[in-house]
């Protein structure tokens, strides 16, 4: 994995995939010292330390689904993302569909393994 701190910025959509994309990220910030998360939503209203930290560390995107929101903020704030997932994407692609938009059941906790899985994946791949 890289040295320095990675930041990522999760999904903040009322969707399953957004609830699953928040929900990875917390886990992975608790359990990592070296990933650190970003509000999307304090960093697009100018907030001054959040516009201050997503120029600190790159940054990783955890997009709910494709429409790329994460993506398409940081761009207007200047941040040029060093990837990116699309949840939705990545559990379709191995048949897992959860459904509830508040609420973890066992379909959510395991689409959340999986997209833990896969941000260590790509994070891996950045060295």
């Amino acid at each position: 994995m890289v040295e320095e701190k990675i930041s990522l910025a999760a999904c903040n959509g009322m969707s399953a995939t957004g609830l699953i994309s928040r929900v990875a990220v917390a886990d992975l910030i608790d359990e990592d010292e070296k990933l650190i998360s970003i509000c999307i939503t304090a960093t697009s209203t100018d907030k001054p330390a959040f516009v201050k930290l997503i120029k600190k560390y790159p940054v990783l995107g955890v997009n709910g689904c494709n429409n790329n929101c994460v993506g398409h903020i940081l761009k207007t704030k200047g941040v040029d993302i060093v990837g990116d997932i699309d949840v939705l994407s990545e559990l379709n692609d191995v048949h897992c569909h959860p459904k509830n938009v508040a609420r973890l059941d066992e379909v959510g906790e395991e689409a959340v393994d999986i997209i833990k899985n896969k941000i260590y994946e790509k994070i891996r791949n950045l060295d």
